[in-house]
């Protein structure tokens, strides 16, 4: 039985400093059969570049250029439409993937079963300069993080690094891609993908997560910022999803959070919002 073809599809935007570091630990993996595919969203640094001058060494990679930013969603979901691969990687161009990521992460959702849709691990958090902070697992341990089914989990707290991911290409399609009037896609992932699928989680540090000033993560706490907007619309998804007293019990304390983070940023029309959602529950 042959190897099955892993797609990584690496999205670039002003990540000139990185996306080679990126690149050179997808083609540094030690499982061979692998696509991959570069897409920079219209930067505005020398990215386009540095990926042009890589991709001359390594000419099976297929690259993307976006002419103007279409955002992380329409990005990701453009690379993915021509994609072959059974299993992909999300890969920001900041992250690095350590060289056993992909072997590891197959293994783990060949042992689990074909109900397990998704395969996540342990990572280490650097700085910019690819100093060591912390690991994940610091503060996230290990006896912590659950596997299988983790639907009401993933609404409660959080405890996945996303760029850990790996998952099956069937995942994608029961999405339909990520939803593109978002401005983030992991919570959207984590919701929906588990109404359906389960989750296994390895403890081995799989990849380097690079936390870089004013980056996507950095501005989730700020007022009337596009990512909390997004996170309101997740909860109303999460409404029709819930199933059990459980899960709604778990959704409400999730509003009531969002709910007063929004009061404490003085956001008081998504406050409102918020709040009108609570009663619903």
């Amino acid at each position: 039985m042959s190897a099955p073809l892993v797609t990584v599809i690496c999205i670039c935007y002003n990540h000139a400093r990185f996306v080679k570091e990126a690149l050179d630990s997808v083609v540094n993996q030690t499982y061979g059969n692998i696509e991959l595919i570069v897409i920079d969203d219209g930067s505005t640094d020398s990215s386009g570049k540095v990926i042009k001058q890589w991709i001359a060494s390594h000419p099976k990679t297929t690259l993307l250029l976006n002419a103007r930013n279409l955002g992380y969603c329409k990005t990701f979901n453009k690379a993915y439409a021509i994609s072959k691969g059974s299993f992909c990687i999300d890969l920001a161009a900041d992250d690095i993937l350590l060289p056993n990521r992909i072997e590891v992460g197959l293994k783990a959702l060949a042992d689990a079963g074909p109900e397990y849709g998704v395969s996540f691990s342990d990572a280490e958090h650097v700085d910019e300069q690819g100093n060591f902070i912390r690991l994940h697992s610091a503060k996230y341990p290990h006896n912590t993080i659950p596997s299988g089914d983790i639907y009401k989990q993933v609404i409660d707290r959080y405890f996945i690094c996303s760029p850990t991911m790996l998952f099956r290409r069937e995942v994608v399609e029961y999405m339909n891609g990520y939803d593109e009037s978002l401005a983030y896609e992991d919570f959207d992932f984590w919701v929906r993908v588990s109404r359906k699928y389960k989750f296994i989680y390895s403890p081995q540090v799989l990849l380097k997560k690079r936390f870089v000033l004013n980056s996507m993560s950095k501005n989730q706490f700020k007022r009337s910022g596009n990512q909390r907007l997004s996170t309101f619309v997740v909860c109303q998804k999460i409404k029709d999803l819930n199933r059990t007293p459980e899960e709604v019990k778990a959704l409400r304390s999730r509003v009531w959070y969002e709910l007063k983070v929004s009061l404490k940023l003085l956001d008081f029309q998504l406050g409102l919002a918020y709040l009108r959602l609570l009663r619903s529950l």
